[in-house]
């Protein structure tokens, strides 16, 4: 397999190159490049297309929660994996809504951080226990609730609480006995019918809505 390509984008050289050198001890992965804030960082996502983004939050001159609708402006499919010292719920949430998939904290160990790195290359949801718990306690809004208007199916239902299980599309088909593309199609509708930017949203509003049984969605 290709390594995971990376931009790392941080604003503090000593955490920046710390980071860099864990990630250059590991074959899985190859950093193909540095910025030190989120307008430099909108310039390489162009010039390198890096399969994830290790986003920073707190930066000079324009900060993560700025750069990550800016980035999907350019890459509507980029990756962008959150790396902060911010763990409350305001910064948590927000960067959820701006559409990161993963979120994680500097004191995470090398192995969480690989690991994050992998979910979310592949499209994953990369939100520790305590992360998630903060996100769910932000979603307040009716306007998730959708379904009077345009409901979701029964197959819809099903692949929602798949995915808050963390199963990747491929998973999914297999469970339910679909081709991964009809899968694709079914995590297509459920953003648009919720108004949801990720899967990592649709995983939050499962988990918050109390979907993620078989029993809940009958």
């Amino acid at each position: 397999m290709k390594p995971i390509r990376i931009l790392v984008v941080e604003d503090q050289a000593v955490v920046r190159d710390g980071i860099v050198t864990v990630l250059n001890t590991q074959p899985a992965v190859v950093v193909v490049g540095q910025a030190i804030d989120g307008l430099q960082a909108v310039e390489l996502v162009k010039e390198t297309n890096p399969d994830v983004i290790l986003l920073d939050l707190a930066m000079p001159r324009q900060d993560g929660i700025t750069t990550i609708p800016k980035i999907l402006e350019i890459n509507p499919a980029a990756r962008i994996l959150i790396l902060t010292s911010f763990s409350d719920s305001e910064h948590v949430y927000q960067a959820i809504k701006a559409g990161a998939i993963g979120y994680l904290l500097k004191d995470v160990t090398r192995e969480q951080l690989m690991q994050a790195i992998s979910d979310v290359s592949t499209g994953q949801p990369s939100l520790p226990p305590s992360i998630a718990m903060k996100v769910i306690q932000e979603i307040n809004h009716p306007t998730q609730v959708t379904y009077t208007d345009d409901p979701l199916t029964p197959r819809e239902l099903e692949t929602l609480r798949l995915i808050a299980r963390g199963l990747s599309n491929s998973e999914i088909a297999t469970k339910m006995f679909v081709h991964e593309r009809t899968v694709a199609k079914y995590v297509s509708h459920i953003l648009d019918k919720l108004h949801l930017a990720n899967r990592t949203q649709a995983a939050l509003y499962a988990l918050d809505k109390g979907l993620t049984s078989s029993e809940a969605a009958q």
